[in-house]
């Protein structure tokens, strides 16, 4: 499986570690209450078709990238910066 880095060009997926879900990305207040944490930390959706995840580049260029693609035939179709989906919103 190849992954289009960014900054480095498609890599084989072994370069890369994979850290969960995209919506990690969501990170609740620092006041936030109780509830939203545990929601934020044990509370994730699992689908079978396509999803966005938390890939890191250790062996690369350390980059962190969220990497568009479908769980059931590993097919991944796009990898942006981590900071640049963070910052859109």
């Amino acid at each position: 499986m190849l992954i289009p880095c960014p900054l480095c060009g498609a890599r084989d997926s072994r370069e890369f570690t994979p850290k969960g879900h995209a919506s990690y990305l969501d990170r609740p207040a620092e006041d936030a209450p109780p509830q939203a944490w545990n929601d934020y930390l044990h509370l994730r959706e699992n689908p079978a078709g396509d999803t966005r995840e938390l890939w890191f580049h250790g062996a690369g260029c350390g980059a962190w990238l969220v990497v568009e693609r479908n769980t059931v035939s590993h097919a991944v179709t796009g990898a942006r910066l981590a900071r640049e989906v963070r910052d859109a919103g």
